[in-house]
């Protein structure tokens, strides 16, 4: 059986119907959004039809991110302290529906569901990422996908061409041309998205354009030339890792009942 593993991006999902819920933070409201995100986890099982689901949480403590760059995601609002009480009542119903949890100390669960991503995809099975993060678009390939589930649809090769005007190989140096805000990534001063991507257009890479700054003309070549070492750090920012050692067993990632027939 061809592996299908459903990769849950946790806080994604849940701060965001958390958000949507009526009320002041409180029991009442987790409660709320716990039901409200059982029934989102239910329908993206029957959505994507997995024969695996895992649903992976930020790991406490800094990462190797924060070491490089100590602005890193700063500004973020924090977690109301109500749902932050309440996330272990969500992980034991996420396993009462047979799924998983997990995290690593230090570790974003983005390199997690990325590495994961990227060793299922090699042993020749499927990938899917629930996720609204727009970083995970440089996952794309014929083996993942990236789904956004509150508007029901795949984010796929088209998508990232038609809204950003690049391919999903460019998107890495496309967000560190012009900055990641949800992480307080700035990227390059006075090169907005559609700057970037017209030079990726043009250059095809963010290597390629340094190499041939100096013979740029006008504000996007004088910023290229002040910010080259900047934009570079911006670009190891964004790069997903897809190598953690994990120490993982897909088996234990393994849904119960078969795969629903997928949409």
């Amino acid at each position: 059986m061809k592996i299908r593993l459903l990769l849950v991006d946790a806080l994604n999902l849940i701060r965001r119907v958390y958000a949507a819920q009526p009320g002041e933070d409180g029991p009442e409201r987790v409660q709320g959004s716990l039901e409200s995100t059982l029934g989102s986890l239910r329908r993206a099982l029957r959505e994507c039809g997995p024969t695996h689901a895992v649903i992976v949480f930020e790991g406490e403590g800094p990462g190797w991110r924060h070491e490089r760059y100590p602005g890193y995601k700063a500004g973020r609002a924090p977690m109301p302290e109500a749902l932050k009480s309440g996330l272990p009542e969500y992980q034991t119903a996420f396993l009462e529906e047979g799924i998983v949890s997990l995290s690593f100390p230090g570790v974003e669960a983005d390199d997690v569901i990325a590495t994961l991503a990227s060793k299922v995809a090699l042993r020749e099975g499927e990938a899917v990422i629930l996720s609204t993060d727009r970083t995970f678009l440089q996952m794309l390939s014929d083996r993942i996908e990236v789904r956004d589930h509150f508007r029901q649809r795949d984010l796929d090769r088209a998508f990232v061409i038609e809204k950003y005007g690049v391919a999903p190989e460019q998107f890495v140096d496309f967000l560190a041309l012009c900055g990641e805000s949800t992480n307080n990534i700035k990227g390059v001063p006075g090169i907005g998205a559609k700057t970037a991507a017209r030079l990726l257009q043009e250059f095809g890479t963010l290597e390629h354009l340094l190499s041939v700054a100096e013979t740029l003309k006008g504000r996007p070549g004088d910023a290229l030339r002040k910010h080259a070492e900047d934009v570079l750090l911006a670009k190891t920012l964004v790069i997903l890792q897809t190598d953690l050692e994990l120490g993982l067993n897909l088996k234990s990632f393994r849904l119960a009942l078969p795969p629903p027939t997928r949409r």
